[in-house]
């Protein structure tokens, strides 16, 4: 995420509004602008992390990317939650093992797809992830209505035929499937660790679990200087500027804005692909990013408004 939609989406499929029930959840004022600058430009480099990776994919590939963004992101994240090692329990670590599970394969995933459908369709079809989600536990006939737009949506962008590369459009998917199951996951290890300390020793299991896939690739001379660049770089900007933005833009950006913002992030990535990558569109998946982006604006806008905390940012997406 590479989730976390840096933050690419919060742990709740329908995020409350604002604390202050007296205040409007609007974005208004110079510090709520500053804010949603803030929010634009961590998913702004949460997709060039991912332009910038796929230019090494030729080196390392996918899983050498993935890597370098796992030990980065637990590099910064770990000292900053300090996490209690020695007082935790298994209730505690099951929900941390499967979270490093669940990093693992979803950004393994989405490079995979990049790397084989490109940047804009592999990020729009891990999109979907978090808005299946919110449609599936909302189940009301406007939702209904909202899942069939975005189904459309997904006809429309990949238009299945001969030449479709199923395989990739697969792994989109289950990129996905892993963004949902890390929302539901975090919800609970949020529940039973402070902080960002699971998603923070999720990320350093994962980097662990990584290690191999490092130790292969320096062993086979895989590595110069500007691989190791690009790929110190892609963890930067897909985990460490998201994360540090979201912080910042959750202050003063409602829940529920702040999560129409994210919606943002397919047509970043299709701008991101075409001025870094050269992957031109056409003008049908165009269409389909832009009928999955407003489908998940329109189940965020249309759900249901409970109160509590802001979501806190996904770090290591």
């Amino acid at each position: 995420m590479d989730v976390p939609l840096g933050s690419r989406e919060s742990t709740d499929p329908h995020p409350g509004p604002d604390r202050h029930p007296g205040r409007d959840p609007g974005v208004r004022g110079p510090g709520r602008g500053r804010g949603v600058v803030t929010a634009l430009v961590g998913a702004t480099g949460n997709q060039l992390g991912a332009g910038v990776g796929a230019s090494a994919f030729a080196a390392i590939g996918p899983a050498g990317v993935v890597a370098v963004r796992q030990v980065v992101a637990a590099a910064v994240l770990l000292p900053l939650a300090r996490p209690a090692l020695r007082r935790m329990g298994w209730s505690q670590w099951w929900p941390v093992l499967l979270l490093a599970v669940v990093f693992a394969g979803m950004n393994l995933a989405l490079y995979t797809a990049v790397d084989r459908v490109g940047l804009a369709l592999a990020v729009t079809l891990e999109f979907l992830g978090p808005l299946v989600l919110a449609l599936v536990t909302s189940r009301t006939r406007r939702h209904l209505l909202i899942a069939v737009a975005a189904a459309a949506g997904v006809y429309v962008l990949v238009l299945p035929g001969p030449s479709s590369d199923v395989g990739g459009i697969a792994v989109g998917l289950v990129a996905g499937a892993c963004w949902a199951a890390y929302i539901v996951l975090n919800r609970t290890a949020g529940a039973r660790l402070p902080g960002v300390q699971a998603p923070a020793l999720a990320s350093g299991v994962c980097a662990v679990g990584y290690l191999p896939v490092l130790v292969v690739l320096t062993v086979d001379g895989r590595w110069d200087g500007a691989t190791l660049t690009r790929a110190l770089l892609t963890g930067v900007l897909s985990s460490v500027l998201p994360y540090a933005a979201d912080l910042v833009a959750l202050r003063t950006v409602p829940a529920r804005s702040f999560a129409v913002l994210s919606s943002t992030q397919p047509a970043l990535a299709a701008l991101v692909g075409l001025l870094l990558l050269g992957q031109g569109l056409r003008a049908h998946e165009w269409a389909g990013i832009a009928v999955i982006s407003l489908a998940n604006v329109a189940a965020l806008v249309t759900g249901p408004r409970r109160g509590g905390p802001r979501p806190r940012p996904a770090p290591a997406r």
